[in-house]
């Protein structure tokens, strides 16, 4: 009974859709549609000149052999086939331009949403997924915008106009004909009730199967290692094959419909055929009569025929734009109501009140953390894997909030603190230390794109990445490959301080940013750590306990909580937890 239930939620889905769609994207074009339904309009009344035509020339031209009369006729078709040209080509030139910009204008709005949407939200969802949802799912709207709406209610108008026509020509025909079209139609309406959850189903494998290759593209290495080329493809194969499943499906619909469509409209023609011969031999019809009339039909069955095509099409753009919004609909972070204090005299007092955190519920992360960072010191976080210690960053740099408890900047909770006013001075090296396709100059400036070259070059040197880039022929525009991969980690992790300092922050998070260092490179980093943090707020995660040496305090965090603080020396002499670790990583 449950299944037999899912079909009109669907339904009141798609109409809640299609509402929507109508209201944002269909009624702001209005004008721009109304033109285009004008010029389908006329090039569809024109196309029914040459129709019109076959009476004449059967019964009055031919039948009466005047040829002054054929002349005006031909003159009156070649002109209404030019004006078909012409307002075929502006319509396509008007609708289908316009529904491109809309494309366009859809992917930034999509894209420009899900870049502001929480830390949280990206990491639960694939970035291929979201790859598909910003330039696969918007392209339906081409078909409310584009000429398909129009398509759809200008072939109806025009079959509207065409009925009249037939009436006018023959009522009993006319009337027997249209019953195989009524009949066509309500089986295309049941055929489309029962597609739209396949072409909603394939939007959402497709997102699964484009998320799945972005991320075995991105770690071919990985994959390569391990030698799981035949793994992935298999998996790879399996997506494409429920792909394949799907489109089967809507496929077999639809070709459905067409083949019930062209049996019932031939039966219907075979028919006329047969009414209209006995009809034409009892006198009661012309042969220009019959022939004008199976034309004009023509006219009304486009429609019908046309609906099996525009209406999958309809109907699949829907199922995209559902999907766009369920996206919208997510709440950016900036939108939080709280976030109502701009940071001015900003100097970086970072403080935690009994924090508690969890990313699931029931499972605490971190448990009642309470500590003071002032401005201008540095904080090392130390511990095991898993212990907390990334969280307490990622609160710090505002990438989460606290479930209970509050971390304070200057005094001021930073749940309510504008996002803008504190980022515009935090500064993030993260153990990923992520890298653009581009040159090195180019990711070093990502963070002050307006820097001059002594800006940079001062960064460069501080982070120590002149040292490796005076041996390329093309220095600091030298490309790195995606992700950097043309570095080695040390290098990357060197461009990304450079990226860091350059931002001039005055809060600065430091999450493992030595660990890909080899010892030459970590002597550079050390060497410079002093002037390289001074007068700024750091948090620095390590597990090389020998590049914290000098902080100003270390909190060891053991499953969510701090089990010790101090300096270095302060707790070697205690010979607790960070005794072991550090005399441990001595002995290696």
């Amino acid at each position: 009974m449950k299944k037999k239930e899912k079909p009109p939620k669907a339904d009141k889905k798609s109409l809640a859709t299609l509402k929507h769609a109508l209201k944002t994207i269909v009624w702001p074009r209005r004008k721009l549609l109304l033109v285009g339904l004008v010029l389908i309009i006329i090039n569809r009344v024109a196309g029914m000149a040459l129709p019109g035509a076959t009476k004449f020339l059967i019964d009055d031209v031919i039948a009466n052999g005047d040829t002054s009369l054929l002349k005006l006729l031909l003159g009156g078709v070649l002109g209404a086939l030019v004006i078909q040209t012409v307002t075929s080509y502006a319509l396509t030139r008007l609708l289908s331009v316009e529904a491109q910009h809309l494309i366009s204008i859809l992917r930034s709005k999509v894209q420009k949403h899900i870049i502001y949407l929480p830390v949280r939200f990206f990491d639960n969802t694939k970035s291929g997924e979201l790859v598909s949802r910003i330039m696969s799912d918007v392209e339906g709207v081409r078909n409310l915008v584009g000429t398909g709406l129009v398509q759809l209610f200008g072939g109806i108008l025009t079959a509207i106009i065409a009925f009249f026509i037939l009436i006018q020509l023959n009522a009993s025909l006319t009337l027997y004909t249209l019953a195989p079209l009524v009949l066509f139609g309500l089986i295309s309406l049941k055929a489309f009730g029962y597609i739209r959850p396949v072409f909603r189903e394939r939007g959402k494998i497709n997102a699964d199967v484009t998320g799945r290759l972005t991320e075995s593209l991105g770690g071919i290495r990985v994959i390569k290692g391990f030698n799981a080329e035949k793994h992935e493809i298999s998996i790879f194969e399996k997506g494409v094959h429920r792909i394949f499943e799907n489109v089967k499906k809507s496929l077999t619909v639809t070709s459905l419909i067409t083949a019930i469509g062209t049996l019932l409209i031939g039966s219907a023609t075979v028919g006329l055929m047969w009414i209209g011969g006995f009809m034409i031999i009892e006198g009661n019809m012309t042969v220009g009569d019959l022939f004008a009339f199976i034309a004009f039909l023509a006219f009304l069955i486009a429609p019908f025929v046309q609906m099996g095509n525009i209406g999958s099409q309809i109907t699949e753009s829907l199922a995209g734009l559902d999907r766009t919004e369920e996206i919208l609909r997510e709440a950016p972070e900036s939108d939080d109501k709280l976030r109502i204090n701009n940071l001015n005299n900003f100097l970086g007092n970072v403080s935690f009140k009994d924090v508690t955190f969890s990313y699931d519920d029931g499972n605490k992360v971190l448990k009642n953390i309470t500590f003071e960072a002032p401005a201008g010191s540095v904080t090392a976080l130390v511990g095991s894997s898993g212990s907390g210690k990334t969280t307490i960053a990622g609160l710090a740099a505002s990438f989460l909030t606290p479930d209970q408890g509050t971390v304070l900047v200057d005094g001021i909770d930073l749940a309510t603190v504008t996002l803008d006013s504190y980022r515009s001075r935090l500064g993030v090296v993260l153990q990923d230390d992520f890298l653009y396709e581009g040159t090195i100059r180019e990711n070093i400036l990502f963070a002050k794109p307006e820097a001059t070259e002594s800006e940079i070059l001062d960064a460069v040197e501080a982070a120590h990445v002149k040292e490796f880039t005076d041996r390329f022929d093309d220095g600091l525009d030298t490309l790195i490959g995606e992700r950097g991969v043309k570095l080695s980690g040390g290098q990357r992790q060197r461009v990304a301080i450079a990226r860091a300092l350059l931002a001039n922050p005055k809060i600065l998070i430091l999450d493992e940013a030595t660990s890909n260092l080899d010892t030459e490179s970590e002597l550079y980093i050390q060497e410079s750590l002093g002037r390289l943090l001074k007068g700024r707020t750091t948090f620095v995660i390590a597990h090389r306990l020998s590049t914290i040496r000098k902080a100003d305090q270390i909190l060891v965090i053991e499953d969510g909580e701090i089990a010790e603080r101090g300096t270095h020396d302060e707790l070697i002499k205690k010979e607790g937890r960070y005794y072991q670790l550090y005399t441990y990583q001595a002995r290696i």
